[in-house]
């Protein structure tokens, strides 16, 4: 009766509406507009969170371009992650309460003023993490730990090659290999991005305009397990970097999905080749994988905050996420980038 009291009571003291960022039709930066909602009605299982920051990741620039259409139900707000405070909470949750401050997964929406998010996909601000960095850790840690660490044994001293490591996926995934106890190789477009990787924790980071990852895995005895989310020529040179019974796990095809290759090498070095999206994941297994971070991963960060940190490259007030999709296409960044409200 308390919830529903607190749920009550905040609802009635919020504004008519709400600003968010619309999308007038599919194409570039700017198709993103601001633009007026009215504040989501909060579901039993939801708690209605008022938005800090929104991180801004690839499946965002995706369903801008008309490629990734929301699920059924789901808001058709860009929005994947937020941070923020707990200012309403349904009736059959018992997990936050009005006035926690916490960060989650959304299944869109998170581009407004507020968002209602599944409680059991949210977590506590982890230790030496501000509100609005927090914002960036969901996506990239739900993705990189659903599909890498959870529910997998990993080698002893294993070798870890991360595709994009300047990237928000690939800056996350250097960091919790590393964490974990992997050697991590990682690739990236220049010496600074490469400077950048290894200050997260890559062993090597492979310049692959002058190098060639797969002699430099091959020589270090291969990759155990690969995060790829460029695809095109990068499939089967994966497959050839890979060591006998690795696992692939393609995430993203930025140099496209329709490749040719010899599946030999896969039946020879009894390699797994595995892809997934997140976002279309049942609720539970998005609770499952938040119930792990938070006993596996977030005690990491604090007073560990040299083996986790967050990783803000810029912020972008929520009125200018055309320029901050812009800069996300572009070579010219590291990290997340965030939009707060």
């Amino acid at each position: 009766m308390k919830n529903l009291a607190n749920r009550k009571r905040d609802i009635m003291s919020f504004p008519s509406s709400m600003s968010v960022i619309e999308m007038r039709e599919p194409g570039g930066p700017d198709v993103l507009q601001p633009g007026a909602r009215q504040i989501p009605v909060v579901k039993d299982h939801e708690i209605l969170v008022k938005v800090a920051a929104a991180g801004v990741n690839g499946p965002d620039l995706v369903q801008r371009r008309g490629h990734y259409p929301p699920p059924q139900g789901a808001s058709d707000l860009l929005g994947l992650e937020v941070s923020g405070e707990v200012v309403a909470v349904g009736a059959a949750q018992n997990l936050w309460a009005v006035g926690d401050k916490i960060c989650g997964l959304t299944n869109g929406g998170g581009y407004a003023e507020y968002v209602a998010i599944d409680a059991a996909h949210c977590l506590p601000i982890p230790d030496g993490i501000n509100l609005i960095e927090a914002a960036g850790l969901p996506e990239t840690y739900f993705t990189v730990w659903s599909n890498v660490f959870f529910n997998h044994k990993l080698p002893t001293n294993g070798n870890f090659l991360v595709h994009g490591g300047a990237g928000g996926i690939g800056s996350t995934a250097i960091q919790l290999g590393a964490a974990m106890g992997l050697s991590v190789y990682t690739t990236a477009s220049d010496m600074a991005s490469c400077a950048y990787c290894e200050s997260l924790g890559a062993c090597r980071a492979i310049n692959f305009n002058d190098e060639d990852f797969v002699s430099i895995l091959r020589e270090a005895g291969g990759a155990d397990i690969i995060l790829d989310i460029i695809g095109g020529d990068y499939i089967a040179r994966n497959i050839r970097a890979a060591s006998h019974d690795a696992r692939i796990i393609q995430l993203a095809f930025n140099a496209g999905s329709r490749v040719e290759i010899d599946l030999m090498p896969v039946m020879l070095k009894r390699l797994s080749f595995t892809g997934s999206t997140l976002r279309s994941r049942p609720d539970q297994f998005k609770a499952d994988v938040a119930s792990d971070l938070k006993a596996v991963v977030w005690p990491l960060f604090g007073k560990n905050a040299s083996r986790l940190r967050a990783t803000t490259f810029a912020r972008f007030a929520l009125a200018e996420a055309g320029k901050a999709h812009a800069l996300m296409e572009s070579a010219n960044k590291h990290g997340k980038i965030l939009l707060t409200t």
